[in-house]
């Protein structure tokens, strides 16, 4: 919601919540489609009335998780911060919590104040399934070697046109280059879990990466294959877009 104040008595609030992205189209809201947001500012209202101003630090895709997702909210309310967590959490959703709220300075905003993201894409490498990950995995019946996956994504630390790693949209396709400080894929026992840092995200760009290395681990792209796909700036040449399900938006960086 938007809405003016003045400047004298405005609060500016930094929200930190966690969701369960099975059961929601994303963060961002949509007509005909129920989200993150359009649940919180339900129970924001609820509490405080209907002035406030809300912004999310980042759009996240239908069944995509966060194990950390920050929200700025300016208001004139003047209940505590405490107050306004714990409120929030009875109303909410069981699939969503605030796991924190404090006040912030004038000028922060989820968003355009945020340094860095770090996700993590979870892969359940077994051939039998497990049920209780459904929705929360990648299931992948075959092999990977996690030390051949992490040596081949070293390609992608440094700043590069990701074009390639974008799904392109009727958006303007602006500036890919971002500015990759970290990727990691690691084993504990059955599970396969990628984390990547990064001053930025395109559009499904995570998702694109964790299927490009897919690739690779299938023989369909040469382990030494990125740096080309990268230069080419062709997605077609990039790997299929990994399932939502394994996705979690897992730290927000803001110093």
């Amino acid at each position: 919601m938007q809405h003016s104040f003045q400047s004298r008595d405005i609060r500016n609030l930094l929200l930190t919540i966690c969701y369960d992205g099975r059961h929601f189209h994303g963060w961002q809201i949509q007509q005909n489609a129920f989200t993150v947001q359009e649940a919180f500012q339900n129970a924001l209202t609820k509490i405080i009335g209907d002035s406030f101003d809300i912004k999310g630090c980042s759009r996240t895709d239908t069944g995509v998780h966060a194990n950390m997702y920050c929200i700025s909210v300016k208001t004139q309310h003047p209940i505590p911060c405490e107050r306004l967590a714990a409120a929030l959490n009875r109303w909410l959703p069981l699939s969503v919590a605030v796991l924190g709220c404090k006040e912030v300075g004038a000028d922060f905003h989820a968003r355009y104040s945020c340094k860095s993201k770090e996700y993590i894409y979870k892969i359940w490498n077994s051939p039998v399934r497990n049920p209780f990950l459904d929705g929360y995995a990648l299931h992948y019946r075959y092999p990977l070697n996690a030390e051949q996956l992490h040596q081949a994504a070293q390609a992608y630390v440094g700043r590069h046109d990701f074009t390639s790693f974008c799904t392109l949209d009727n958006r303007e396709p602006g500036d890919m280059t971002r500015e990759v400080r970290h990727f990691s894929v690691t084993r504990d026992g059955d599970m396969v879990m990628m984390r990547v840092e990064a001053d930025g995200f395109l559009y499904n760009m995570v998702r694109i990466m964790v299927g490009t290395l897919l690739r690779i681990a299938q023989g369909k792209i040469p382990p030494d294959g990125i740096p080309a796909i990268l230069a080419a700036k062709n997605r077609q040449l990039a790997g299929p877009t990994a399932q939502a399900c394994g996705l979690y938006l897992n730290q927000v960086h803001y110093e």
